[in-house]
């Protein structure tokens, strides 16, 4: 199955549709990605949408979308809602990370955007 995103006029994801690959293949049993737009622009009646590939196994685009992830068409990745204001996007990966490294260790933490600090959960 290939899976598209559907965005809105602000390049966020409002939906994610998946499409059976056979679908996909040109006449020559190539995959393509418009055929699959194309595809999903015809089955809604949606001549004027705009969706995007997106892959559960981040082959293509960095992250697979979900509903709120922004396209970014410059770094042709699907970034997700920034969690905290003080987090900074990693270019490489273009997921949100700490301003400060989470402890590496069994115990499980939690962001405290306040103190801008990881606090131990306790149970």
């Amino acid at each position: 199955m290939a899976s598209f995103a559907k965005l809105n006029s602000n390049n966020i994801v409002i939906t994610v549709e998946s499409v059976v690959n056979e679908v996909l293949k040109d006449s020559n049993g190539l995959e393509q990605e418009s055929i699959g737009v194309q595809f999903l622009k015809t089955l809604y009646n949606e001549p004027n949408s705009v969706w995007v590939q997106t892959s559960y196994n981040n082959n293509i685009r960095k992250n697979h979308a979900g509903i709120g992830f922004t396209y970014d068409s410059q770094r042709d990745a699907f970034i997700p809602p920034k969690p905290y204001n003080s987090w900074i996007l990693n270019e490489t990966t273009c997921n949100w990370e700490s301003p400060i490294s989470k402890p590496d260790n069994e115990n499980k933490y939690t962001w405290n955007e306040e103190t801008q600090s990881w606090t131990l959960q306790t149970i």
